[in-house]
């Protein structure tokens, strides 16, 4: 009602003043002009301009506040940052980043990365399971599926991993011998067919090294599931699984880029190691043999089932029959996932070993006599004596040889984690949570007050040296609750190949002036990519 009679009020008024009338009509017309005008003065380009502006100058502030004191950029490429030059990314950058102090960062798109470089630095990241946990890049979890069981954390990952460790014991590693001999045989008459193809020329053998071990992977993991051809076919795919990992990459899976060809290829090897599953359970439920990784997790969690199913039935069993370690039923997939995390760590991992090993040991023949003649003093003097654990154990400088080589050309120089939450690193710098923090390798291993003259390759180091009394600083296989599970099988399997190939073949090394540079493609390479020649040895 009040309101009414205001507004009656004001209408009377102005129809009883034409003045106000035209006044407020003028001050009508007077606003109405102005947003005109400024409408018009504002392009749909200048609103675009203002928007990319005030993105850039965001993405600044967030990079310099998440950067706070320690080393990096003082300002970063606007969205992309090093991107580009990540493409192709070379280890000087890395020794640069390294050399830069004990924390530095980059910033790629959208993802904030701490680097640390010293020992410490890197112990403490591997070491603070609550605060970080392994991400290997943003686009592993669509390769390896994000329920794998790398990605879990706490007690579900402890868990799991404890259902894993009697695949990789002492009575374990010698069943899976007769397959690993078995395939260097096989390769090192490849060796050879490559050289006559060639006419005694060296060519790069690093992709041969890398289907070979690609090869004794799959036939320890698999056994004989697995055919050649397939073996072959996953080797050639695995290249693009590796090149989707790599440390920078375009954050999103578009066709036909690096991620997309990573993404089909990793789709492949889990279908064919689920095929593998099936045949090993139905094996293994028929009494077969174990004779492979794959088998010794069926049969156990055949045992656990089996005795489950007794104490359900209420049937007493004696204490010396329960499993050492009960573990549920895997599925075909849930195995197959599992199967291709352990292709992941060590594929990439020793194909690099085992190419530095065999031009380390090419240019520096005298450290070659020694290990051959360790290998046959070992088998003795019969070199086609079948290998066993107890003779890889008791080769001291065959085991000195590729502990030095881990050391001095690690093959995983740095391993990515993601901050759960917000991380203080040190007393004055936190990293943020969400971002990338890695631990190094490489530094922790070319420490001179850890192994004076670190730059040389020098096996006696582990012999007569305090080499092994190092163990803060053997960083190779990661320390902390997600340290590399295979380190020893990884070991012993270097160890038997460089000591067979050393009684069955002579090789030499074409030296070029990029033979000791380092190539990084998730593990590093030599440059030049090892050119290599064999013949057979008499």
């Amino acid at each position: 009602m009040a309101a009414k009679v205001v507004q009656q009020v004001v209408n009377a008024t102005l129809a009883a003043s034409p003045r106000a009338d035209a006044s407020f009509a003028a001050g009508e017309k007077f606003a109405n002009g102005f947003l005109a005008r400024m409408v018009e003065g504002v392009s749909i380009w200048s609103i675009l301009l203002t928007i990319i502006v005030s993105a850039v100058l965001y993405d600044q502030y967030k990079y310099i506040t998440q950067k706070g004191s320690i080393s990096g950029p003082p300002l970063k490429m606007p969205f992309i940052g090093p991107f580009l030059e990540s493409m192709n990314p070379e280890f000087s950058g890395y020794k640069a980043k390294w050399d830069s102090g004990a924390l530095s960062c980059v910033s790629v798109f959208h993802k904030f990365v701490v680097i640390a470089s010293t020992r410490d630095m890197s112990r403490k990241i591997f070491n603070s399971p609550s605060f970080v946990k392994p991400c290997v890049v943003d686009i592993a979890y669509k390769l390896l599926r994000p329920q794998n069981w790398v990605f879990l954390d706490g007690k579900a990952h402890v868990d799991y991993r404890k259902g894993l460790n009697g695949l990789f014991t002492r009575q374990a590693l010698e069943i899976y011998l007769p397959g690993q001999e078995e395939v260097y045989d096989k390769y090192f008459e490849n060796f050879l067919d490559i050289t006559k193809k060639n006419n005694g020329k060296a060519v790069p053998f690093m992709p041969v090294f890398r289907e070979l071990m690609c090869a004794v992977s799959c036939r320890t993991f698999v056994g004989h599931y697995m055919s050649d051809d397939t073996v072959k076919q996953i080797a050639d795919d695995y290249y693009n699984i590796t090149a989707a990992l790599e440390l920078v990459n375009f954050p999103i899976i578009i066709p036909f880029t690096k991620t997309w060809y990573g993404k089909k290829a990793a789709d492949v090897v889990l279908v064919e190691f689920a095929k593998c599953a099936a045949k090993s359970k139905v094996r293994m439920l028929a009494g077969g043999k174990m004779d492979c990784i794959l088998d010794g997790w069926v049969t156990s969690m055949i045992k656990s089932k089996e005795y489950r199913e007794k104490i359900e039935a209420g049937i007493e069993v004696p204490t010396s029959e329960k499993p050492d370690m009960l573990i549920r039923w895997f599925s075909d997939f849930e195995i197959s996932m599992t199967l291709l995390t352990f292709l992941f760590a060590s594929q990439d991992a020793t194909s690099a070993a085992s190419t530095w090993l065999f031009q380390i040991m090419a240019d520096r023949p005298e450290f070659l006599d020694q290990v051959r003649e360790e290998n046959l003093r070992v088998r003795n003097g019969d070199r086609k004596k079948e290998l066993s654990l107890e003779m890889l154990e008791s080769m001291t400088f065959t085991r000195a040889v590729v502990k030095e080589t881990l050391r001095y050309r690690p093959p995983v120089i740095m391993v990515p984690y993601i901050a759960k939450k917000d991380f203080p690193i040190t007393d004055t710098y936190t990293a943020p949570k969400g971002s990338m923090v890695i631990p190094s390798t490489y530094p922790a291993l070319h420490d001179p007050e850890a192994y004076p003259n670190p730059d040389a390759f020098e096996p006696e180091r582990w012999i007569t040296g305090d080499a092994e009394k190092q163990v803060k600083n053997w960083l190779v296989f990661g320390t902390g609750p997600h340290y590399c599970l295979g380190q020893q099988y990884a070991t012993l399997n270097l160890m038997a190949m460089i000591g067979k190939a050393s009684l069955d073949l002579d090789w030499k090394h074409q030296i070029t002036d990029r033979s000791e540079d380092i190539k990084v493609f998730a593990t590093i390479f030599p440059m030049d990519d090892c050119l290599l020649s064999f013949n057979k040895r008499d």
